[in-house]
């Protein structure tokens, strides 16, 4: 039996008309303990890291791929309704809305289960028609095996987002679909209540 690491918590995705793209972790339990990190893709397609510490960047980056890691002092905060991200280049302050139609189905299904990774390699191909570009169980290549447990989804109303104090402009999708791994996250911005599973293959 290989290595298995689990990261409880929240993600949030967020796109921007200027075609940045932001993939924000929020974990109340980890290997790590409690902890943040970013991932953000440029328009130009640059996909980079942005972690609180060497030793968290070094497990991301051995699980998905980057174009750039970096240690950046990291905070991100969630309140009621709110998500507040400081992340070095990049600031994030956001408005929360009610659960989407996703969300509600989700929550049907009893935690227990939807956490198991047996049950989300199973349904892995459902669920990139539900949520295109997402998947449940997979991997980037990297010799880990993830799998994405979901039990809850709300949507993100508005957004004001900025990389080195320059307005990324208005909330948009999140389109073109992220590439860190081998799952994006659902096109309409939004944050989930999340499972992460990551096993050596």
């Amino acid at each position: 039996m290989g290595s298995r690491w689990v990261f409880d918590g929240h993600i949030a995705g967020i796109g921007t008309a200027s075609g940045l793209r932001a993939v924000v972790g929020i974990w109340q339990e980890s290997p790590f303990g409690p902890f943040a990190d970013v991932m953000v893709q440029q328009p130009s397609g640059h996909r980079q890291l942005l972690a609180p510490s060497r030793e968290v960047a070094e497990f991301i980056a051995a699980t998905y791929t980057f174009d750039d890691v970096t240690e950046v002092d990291l905070s991100a905060r969630l309140g009621h309704g709110t998500l507040e991200v400081d992340a070095g280049p990049l600031a994030i302050s956001a408005r929360l809305g009610g659960r989407a139609l996703l969300g509600r189905m989700l929550r049907a299904v009893p935690r227990r289960l939807a956490v198991n990774p047996g049950w989300l390699r199973a349904i892995s191909p459902v669920a990139g028609i539900l949520s295109s570009g997402s998947r449940t169980s997979g991997t980037a290549g990297s010799g880990r095996r993830e799998y994405y447990g979901v039990s809850d989804l709300h949507t993100i109303t508005s957004a004001v987002v900025s990389w080195n104090g320059v307005d990324a402009g208005a909330l948009a999708a999140v389109r073109p679909a992220v590439t860190f791994g081998f799952s994006s996250v659902p096109p309409r911005p939004g944050i989930a209540r999340v499972r992460t599973t990551v096993a050596e293959s």
